[in-house]
């Protein structure tokens, strides 16, 4: 086996696909800015077991493709979002040097736009995916384990609800604040403009209760409803707290009003600000999925199905699909070369199993 290079590897999301690949005894290389912190991870590694795992310093941003040569890994996964403003040179240093690439993007557009290296990636013979996290990875692995049961999906509407202490990293929160306020895109089915962190509203959650949420910007509302045919979509999210959720809303208004502010440049303030109500939430957050149409009768049909993590266990889930990408690159399992957006990779059950190990669970009806 060859090795995976994940950057970012000691941040929210990326400690976790290592610490998930090493049990499966596939070599690593943790790499970051810090050597301090890649190697404090790599050592703890090596002492539960496995001994193939090395640390390295870089800047994914300047200097990537000289390590690529000499590093020479079976692939790279990419934790270094945000991902709103990115552009492509990281997954186009791994085209040139013939590495597979994934990421864990939720950027809508970063995200549907990566099919614009489908040729190069398909001459080099080379996966690079994008999205490889809960949107579009898992969202769309739900609709595809419950598509059978209807004969057209008129509506979906799902939405995600962490806990107020789950770890939280400054990536997620400076995509967030990009379009927190801002008129977004729109979606299928729109019958009005909408507006980031905007049109609250209650979602009831099996054993969590009732959360607020509101608009998100995410890849799934473009790629879904051309995949399935769905009409409408709406996505969502929202804050255990409600103190913060509010809060969040009222900055949204700012921004919409046209007021000078920044609010991305403040993500750093916000994120440790946010720390202050820990106190008063939970570890246990949700997802809901709910699709409606019609079955094959021509009767109308609704299927709802949440995934809820309990004991801070909820960032495990948009680790899964880079991690079981990864695992299969690395063992030589083939996939279909191109560059594509992670809608339809992994399946439900295979998701479902790599969670088995974490206070997680699901319920359908």
């Amino acid at each position: 086996m060859r090795d995976v290079l994940i950057l970012g590897g000691y941040g929210n999301f990326g400690k976790r696909i290592a610490v998930a690949l090493a049990h499966y005894n596939i070599p690593l290389i943790i790499a970051g800015r810090s050597q301090d912190k890649a190697e404090a991870l790599a050592t703890q590694l090596r002492r539960e077991g496995n001994g193939n795992i090395r640390a390295i310093a870089l800047d994914a941003e300047s200097n990537l493709e000289r390590h690529l040569q000499e590093l020479k890994p079976a692939v790279v996964v990419n934790t270094c979002g945000p991902f709103q403003n990115k552009d492509y040179r990281i997954a186009e240093a791994c085209l040139r040097q013939k590495v597979h690439y994934v990421d864990l993007a939720d950027g809508r557009e970063f995200v549907n736009g990566i099919a614009r290296l489908d040729p190069a990636a398909k001459a080099a013979g080379v996966c690079v995916i994008s999205g490889a996290s809960t949107v579009p990875a898992l969202s769309s692995a739900v609709v595809d384990f419950y598509k059978g049961e209807f004969s057209e999906i008129e509506e979906l509407e799902f939405g995600i609800s962490p806990g107020q202490k789950t770890e939280r990293g400054l990536a997620t929160t400076e995509g967030i604040l990009t379009y927190v306020g801002k008129k977004l895109k729109p979606a299928r089915g729109d019958q009005k403009p909408r507006y980031g962190w905007q049109d609250l509203y209650r979602q009831p959650y099996p054993s969590l209760g009732y959360r607020w949420m509101a608009n998100c910007d995410i890849p799934d509302l473009d790629l879904l409803p051309e995949r399935y045919g769905i009409q409408k979509i709406h996505f969502s999210a929202g804050l255990e707290s409600r103190i913060l959720h509010f809060g969040m809303f009222a900055l949204s208004w700012l921004v919409r009003l046209g007021l000078p502010v920044n609010l991305a440049q403040h993500a750093p303030f916000l994120l440790r600000a946010s720390h202050w109500f820990d106190r008063f939430g939970t570890d246990d957050g949700g997802m809901h999925v709910i699709i409606r149409g019609k079955n094959h009768a021509g009767a109308v049909h609704e299927r709802r199905w949440f995934i809820i993590a309990t004991k801070g266990d909820g960032p495990q889930i948009p680790c899964v699909p880079a991690i079981l990408i990864a695992k299969k690159l690395a063992q030589g399992q083939p996939l279909q070369p191109g560059a594509y957006p992670c809608v339809g990779v992994v399946g439900l059950q295979e998701y479902l199993g790599e969670l088995a190990r974490f206070a997680v669970k699901t319920f359908d009806g």
